[in-house]
C-alpha cells in the first residue's frame, strides 16, 4: 500500500474515533457493504447473462443442440484454468467457506474471494453448469463484508456480523426480498437476532435492494402471482407434500454427498474434469432444461406452461398422456440433483440454492397433478400453488432453513395467502430431513471436524478457542530408560512442573511420570541406577488428539476423566499438554470477547 494511502487511512482512523461512533461506523459500514454486496449480484447476473446470449448467436442456434454437450466441458475447463493459473487459490464453495472463515478463521477471509466467484461462477453456470449463483454471490458479499472489517480494525464480533450483513445484502438484491434476506443470514450463519445485530442486516438489506432496482428495475427472478385461494380442504395434501418434500430433500442430500465423494478419490483435477464434464454433457444435451440455473423452467412451471417444460428434450415429445407427463417430470427432479453434483464434482463453481428451487418447484406441481388426475378425489389442487410451496419444502429440506424457506416464498408471492401452507410443508419437510440428514449441505463438512458455528453460543466459543494457544510445551521430557538419579537430578531439580511425559526415540508418548509414582522412592540414593522410568511411569488417563479433537471434545475428556492436565499427541507424536485452568481460562477471555 502506498504511503500516502496509509497516511490517508491513519488520519481518517484518528478522525472517525473522535466524531462517530462505533454503534454509528458499523451502521455506515452496513449500508457500504449492502451497497456492494448487491453491486455484486449485479455484475455475476450480467456477466452469467452476457455468456448465456454470446452461445445462443445466429450461427450456434442453428445446430445449438449439438453444443448443448460441448459447452459445459468448455467452461468447466476455463474455470480450471483460471483457478489453476491465474488465482492459484481453491475458490470453495460460496457459503461453506464462508461458514468456515466465521468458525476457525475469526472471519478472516482472503482478499481473492471477493473476485474469484464473480470470474469462475458466471464460466461455469453460462456455459451450462447445472448450478445457481446464489452461493457465489454470498461468499464475494461475506468477503467484502470480511476485508473492510479487516482495513477498519474491526474486532471480531463486528467482522462476523458485517459478513452476516453482506449475506442479507447478496440474498436481498438477488430475490428483492429484503425481509426473507435477514432471516437467511441469522438462519444460516447462525447470527444472534438483537436489536443491535438487527439494525445492520436491515441497512445492507435495504441498501441491496435498492441497489438491484437501480440496475434490473422492477424484474424479478420468479414470476408468481397467487390466483387460487388457499382452502381448508387442501391441508391433508399440503401434509402429504411436506412428507414428499421431505423424501426428494433427502435425495438430493444423499445423492449431493455420494457423488462429492466418488470425485474425491481423484487426485488429478483433469481426470474430475473430463468424467465429471462428459457425464454432465450427455445429461444436457438429452435434457437441455438442466442446462445452467434452471429458472426459466422454474417460471414455466410456476406460470403453468407445463408443455414449454416436457417438450424441450432432445425428442421434443410431445403428448397429452398425464403419466408420460409425470415421468419426464420426476425425470428432471431426479436428474437435476445429478447433473449440479456432477457440475460440483468436474470442479465447477456455483450453489445449490437455484437447483433446489428448481426441484422444490416440479415436485410440488407433480404431486398436484397426480392427485388431480388420479380420479380418488373430487377437490381439484392449485398446481402453481403447489409448485410454489414446493419449492419452499424443498429449501427446508435440503438448506435446513424453514423460516428462510416460509418468509422467501411469501414475499415472492406478494403477500401472506399461502402463509399457512407454506409452514406446514416446512416445518414437515425440516423434520423429517432432520431425522436422516443430520446437517444441511453447506454445514455437512464443517460439522463432523465440529467446525460448524451454531446458535448455541456456548459451543460457538468453545469452537472460536485457538487450542494453539493453550497447549503448553515447556516440560522435561523423560526416555523410558532414564533412571531414578537422572529422573531427580535432570528433571526433578530443574522443573516447576510435577509430571513429565515419557517418550520413545520416535518421540512417541508411552506415559507419564508424576512426582506422586517417585516421592516415596526420590531420596533413596541406592536405587538412583537400579530403578527406571519404564518401571514407575504409567498411563495417560486420556489423550488430547491434536488432529481430531474440538474444544468441546477436550473439554468433555477433562469432565469425564477428572484430570487436571491431559497429554496432547499430534501426528502421532507427542505434543505438549493441556491444563484444565488455563482452557477454562481462555474460555472465559473469548465468551467476554464475543458477547462484548
Amino acid at each position: 500500500m502506498p504511503f500516502q494511502t496509509k497516511t490517508l487511512i491513519r488520519k481518517f482512523y484518528k478522525w472517525r474515533y473522535k466524531h462517530i461512533s462505533n454503534q454509528q461506523f458499523i451502521g455506515i459500514a452496513s449500508a457500504i457493504i449492502g451497497f456492494f454486496a448487491g453491486l455484486g449480484a449485479v455484475v455475476l447476473k450480467n456477466l452469467t447473462h452476457l455468456i448465456q446470449e454470446s452461445l445462443e448467436g445466429e450461427f450456434i442456434k442453428n445446430i445449438h443442440q449439438v453444443f448443448y454437450f460441448i459447452f459445459p466441458i468448455i467452461g468447466l475447463f476455463l474455470v480450471l484454468l483460471i483457478i489453476k493459473y491465474f488465482i492459484k487459490k481453491p475458490v470453495g464453495h460460496g457459503i461453506p467457506s464462508t461458514l468456515f472463515a466465521i468458525s476457525k478463521l475469526k472471519g478472516l477471509m482472503p482478499s481473492y474471494q471477493m473476485w474469484g466467484s464473480i470470474i469462475t461462477a458466471p464460466l461455469t453456470v453460462g456455459f451450462g453448469g447445472s448450478v445457481g449463483l446464489e452461493g457465489p454471490t454470498v461468499a464475494t458479499g461475506a468477503a467484502l463484508g470480511s476485508n473492510f472489517s479487516r482495513l477498519f480494525h474491526l474486532n471480531q464480533t463486528t467482522r462476523t456480523l458485517l459478513i452476516g450483513a453482506a449475506a442479507a445484502g447478496a440474498m436481498s438484491s438477488i430475490f428483492k426480498a429484503p425481509i426473507a434476506a435477514i432471516v437467511f443470514a441469522v438462519e444460516i450463519f447462525s447470527l444472534e437476532l438483537t436489536l443491535a445485530s438487527m439494525i445492520p442486516l436491515l441497512l445492507a438489506s435495504i441498501t441491496a435492494v435498492l441497489t438491484s432496482y437501480f440496475f434490473f428495475g422492477d424484474d424479478v427472478l420468479l414470476h408468481f402471482n397467487v390466483q387460487d385461494k388457499f382452502e381448508l380442504m387442501d391441508v391433508s395434501f399440503y401434509i402429504v407434500l411436506g412428507v414428499t418434500s421431505a423424501m426428494f430433500s433427502i435425495y438430493f442430500s444423499k445423492v449431493y454427498f455420494g457423488i462429492g465423494n466418488f470425485f474425491k478419490k481423484f487426485g488429478n483435477p483433469y481426470k474430475r474434469l473430463l468424467i465429471g464434464g462428459i457425464l454432465l454433457g450427455t445429461i444436457v444435451y438429452f435434457v437441455p432444461p438442466l442446462f445452467g440455473e434452471g429458472f426459466v423452467t422454474i417460471n414455466n412451471i410456476l406460470q403453468g406452461n407445463i408443455s414449454e417444460v416436457i417438450t424441450s428434450n432432445i425428442f421434443h415429445t410431445v403428448t397429452d398422456n398425464i403419466w408420460t407427463i409425470a415421468a419426464l417430470l420426476f425425470g428432471l427432479v431426479i436428474f437435476k440433483v445429478v447433473a449440479m453434483s456432477l457440475t460440483f464434482g468436474a470442479g465447477g463453481v456455483g450453489g445449490v440454492f437455484a437447483p433446489t428451487l428448481f426441484t422444490g418447484s416440479i415436485s410440488g406441481y407433480l404431486i398436484a397433478m397426480i392427485v388431480n388426475h388420479s380420479n380418488l378425489f373430487s377437490h381439484q389442487l392449485s398446481l402453481t400453488n403447489f409448485a410454489m410451496v414446493g419449492m419452499a419444502g424443498l429449501m427446508a429440506g435440503v438448506l435446513q432453513a424453514p423460516l428462510t424457506a416460509i418468509f422467501l416464498i411469501a414475499e415472492i408471492t406478494g403477500g401472506y395467502e399461502l402463509f399457512i401452507p407454506l409452514m406446514i410443508v416446512s416445518s414437515i419437510s425440516f423434520v423429517i430431513t432432520k431425522k436422516y440428514i443430520p446437517h444441511n449441505i453447506y454445514a455437512a463438512e464443517l460439522a463432523k471436524k465440529g467446525q460448524l458455528i451454531t446458535h448455541d453460543k456456548d459451543k460457538n466459543v468453545l469452537m472460536m478457542l485457538d487450542i494453539d494457544k493453550v497447549i503448553e510445551t515447556n516440560f522435561v521430557i523423560l526416555s523410558p530408560d532414564m533412571c531414578l538419579g537422572e529422573i531427580v537430578n535432570n528433571a526433578v531439580a530443574k522443573s516447576t512442573r510435577n509430571h513429565f511425559p515419557v517418550v520413545n526415540e520416535e518421540n512417541e508418548f508411552l506415559g507419564i511420570l508424576s512426582l506422586n509414582d517417585i516421592r516415596s522412592i526420590m531420596f533413596n540414593k541406592d536405587l538412583y541406577e537400579t530403578v527406571k522410568v519404564r518401571s514407575l511411569m504409567h498411563s495417560a488417563t486420556d489423550i488430547i488428539y491434536y488432529d481430531k479433537d474440538s474444544a468441546e471434545d477436550i473439554l468433555n475428556k477433562f469432565k469425564r476423566t477428572g484430570s487436571w492436565n491431559l497429554v496432547v499427541v499430534k501426528g502421532g507424536k507427542y505434543h505438549g499438554f493441556i491444563s484444565k485452568s488455563r482452557l477454562l481460562t481462555a474460555y472465559r477471555r473469548k465468551l467476554i470477547q464475543v458477547t462484548s
